[in-house]
């Protein structure tokens, strides 16, 4: 391959062009829907169906705020609302939050890197395939009865068999063992495609912000995940083969749940937490048109705050009967680990203050992050403290902290970076004055639902419960409450209706509609199918707000097959050219394979066994390699 002088191939031929988008784009008709691998088209699926998930979550969130708006309500029985309120947070936690940030990496890391498709691309449609069908699973046991009622959380004993005899624990535990699969693939395929698909002089002192933050949230997922894998297998062993892992009458530890749980789920927060700080650096940066402030400090603050992450668990178990002195450490980190994030916010403080502001959606949703971040922030280091803690525990306060800290410091900015790149995604811009009521009406009622919910604990109300007496007194401010969880349900409609009016009738984009700097903005309003006509070739961090040197960018690379540019680690050099696998069904097959081996093995363990054969036959055809493409690639590659 050679560097090509933009003067003389400052674009592709149409031709070429044309060549191209034929090799990457999917199959036609129903078999091509099932086979694509493209990422983007992948992404949009894997972004819509979480944002179902997250409307389901939400009227189950509004059933339950229905329920506790009165005292001594009977809109649920206690069953129900047991079901119903595990089934909220079992879908915001594991059904949205993390996937939800991973369907928007595997579109725009990709493209803000240089590169034409991830790196396992018929893995990364394996893991979409997985992840629905998991999810269909857990909805499907829901509506037919057989709902999970131990919680988001399903502590032990109160998941076991003994006090939990029906299914649905069995389906909830499965459902975390389809999810985190998928995460675990998910990782995989961006930590490969960051380090090895970068476009050449991408350095790694030259990502995105946004890349960054995916990069370090994929190695969390790679150390986080496996723990509560590990802790949902053993609890559903102990339910249908009779291990003892979590009863202390047969030598097993019921805190050894919470341990492994909470290794897994404080790190969560963060899993939730940090790729929202990459929306904030690319939006920030656009509207105050200028680089982020303190590229290396806030590299090393996302860094710091995976490594911290990991030290925090116990924060949740505080009032478990553990040591003291190890409680006193554990308060120490939770204390330790605000200290990179007020490094990134003073950052953002500082490029905002000294730059030109554009104060559209995008921004707005930032800044209500800055916000509700510092509010979430404070009360968890009010909890981190054991005396407090032990206290407010089992208390409403929790519910709050909870609540500010994940919809602030993600949904928030999950939002804006959705009125920020829908543009690229569709080619067109979403309504601004809608756009604006959305915004207000999330973030009062936001406030007005969960604000509240501190005085509530304060005054003693405990979570987890169906109902209260009216002498109590929490009636009045539950009221409240539940008037802010309307206010957001109705800011969500508005972005629905914002979403289906811009896609009938919006404003066309461009390239590039806010001014950006970063790659993804250098190509067209949605992107081609192999993403990028000729490789880029990368000076700096912003390559579209400062003059580029020559070359420009890569020519040699075939467009008659799938072909994308591998290059070093840390620098990016050109290493060499790697084909990549064409659309196939079979990943979508051994999904369905897989499903049969997980959901039979809820009712017999015999499923693993005979299930384990199917999806070993398609797991072999998917990596099958076809002769005739095989001849045409070696003529190809041999070929003067």
């Amino acid at each position: 391959m050679t560097v090509s002088d933009p003067r003389l191939v400052p674009h592709a031929d149409p031709a070429a062009a044309t060549a191209l988008e034929r090799t990457w784009r999917d199959p036609p008709g129903l078999y091509g829907w099932f086979a694509a691998i493209n990422h983007k088209t992948i992404s949009k699926r894997f972004m819509v169906t979480t944002m179902i998930f997250f409307l389901l979550g939400g009227v189950l969130a509004l059933l339950v705020r229905l329920q506790l708006a009165q005292p001594d309500a009977g809109l649920l029985k206690p069953e129900m609302y047991n079901q119903i309120f595990t089934m909220h947070g079992s879908t915001m936690m594991f059904l949205f939050a993390v996937p939800v940030m991973q369907a928007v990496a595997v579109y725009l890391v990709p493209l803000m890197i240089g590169a034409r498709s991830v790196a396992f691309p018929r893995l990364n449609a394996y893991a979409y395939w997985i992840f629905t069908m998991g999810g269909i699973m857990l909805y499907a046991a829901f509506f037919a009865g057989a709902g999970p009622d131990a919680g988001w959380f399903s502590y032990v004993p109160l998941s076991s068999l003994r006090y939990s005899p029906g299914k649905g624990v069995d389906f909830w535990a499965q459902m975390i063992t389809y999810t985190e699969l998928s995460g675990l693939m998910e990782a995989i395929v961006i930590i490969a495609t960051i380090l090895k698909l970068r476009a050449p002089g991408m350095s790694l002192n030259r990502m995105p912000l946004y890349v960054w933050a995916m990069l370090v949230t994929s190695f969390m997922v790679l150390f986080a995940l496996p723990a509560v894998m590990l802790a949902s297998t053993a609890l559903i062993t102990d339910r249908l083969v009779d291990t003892q892992f979590y009863n202390p009458e047969k030598g097993g530890d019921a805190l050894l749940w919470q341990h492994l749980f909470w290794f897994f789920g404080h790190p969560e927060v963060y899993l939730i937490f940090i790729p929202p700080l990459g929306f904030i650096s690319a939006i920030v940066a656009t509207f105050s048109r200028r680089p982020v402030v303190g590229y290396p400090a806030m590299v090393l603050a996302l860094v710091t705050t995976a490594f911290l992450a990991f030290g925090l668990w116990v924060h949740h178990m505080f009032a478990t009967n553990l040591p003291e002195l190890g409680k006193t450490f554990f308060t120490a980190a939770s204390l330790v680990i605000a200290v990179p994030t007020a490094v990134q916010i003073f950052c953002w403080i500082a490029t905002l203050g000294s730059g030109r502001i554009n104060f559209r959606t995008p921004l707005l949703f930032v800044l209500a992050f800055f916000f509700i971040l510092v509010m979430g922030g404070l009360t968890g280091l009010m909890l981190a403290s054991v005396s407090l803690d032990t206290q407010l525990h089992d208390s409403f306060f929790v519910v709050a902290h909870l609540h500010y800290v994940l919809m602030g410091g993600a949904v928030f900015p999950l939002f804006g970076a959705f009125y920020y790149w829908f543009p690229k995604f569709t080619g067109r811009l979403l309504g601004e004055r809608l756009g604006r009521w959305n915004f207000w009406l999330f973030f009062i009622g936001f406030n007005v639902a969960f604000f509240p919910m501190h005085l509530l604990g304060l005054w003693g109300m405990p979570r987890r419960v169906y109902t209260y007496p009216a002498e109590m007194g929490w009636g009045d401010m539950n009221l409240v409450s539940s008037i802010g969880a309307a206010m957001i349900g109705v800011s969500v409609l508005l972005f629905i209706v914002n979403v289906v009016r811009t896609l009938r009738h919006g404003a066309m984009a461009g390239p590039d509609p806010w001014g950006a700097g970063t790659l993804e903005w250098s190509v067209a309003s949605p992107p081609p199918m192999g993403n990028f006509e000729v490789i880029p070739m990368v000076h700096g961090r912003y390559p579209l707000w400062q003059p580029q040197p020559e070359p420009t960018h890569v020519t040699g690379m075939s467009n008659d097959w799938r072909e994308v540019l591998v290059t070093t680690v840390t620098d990016a050099e050109p290493d060499h050219r790697l084909w990549m696998p064409s659309s196939s069904i079979w990943p979508f097959l051994s999904a369905v394979a897989t499903t049969i081996l997980f959901v039979g093995s809820i009712y017999t363990p015999w499923a693993v066994v005979w299930a384990a054969a199917p999806v070993a036959i398609g797991a072999t055809l998917w990596f099958w390699p076809k002769r005739a493409v095989v001849e045409q690639r070696v003529h190809s590659e041999s070929a003067p």
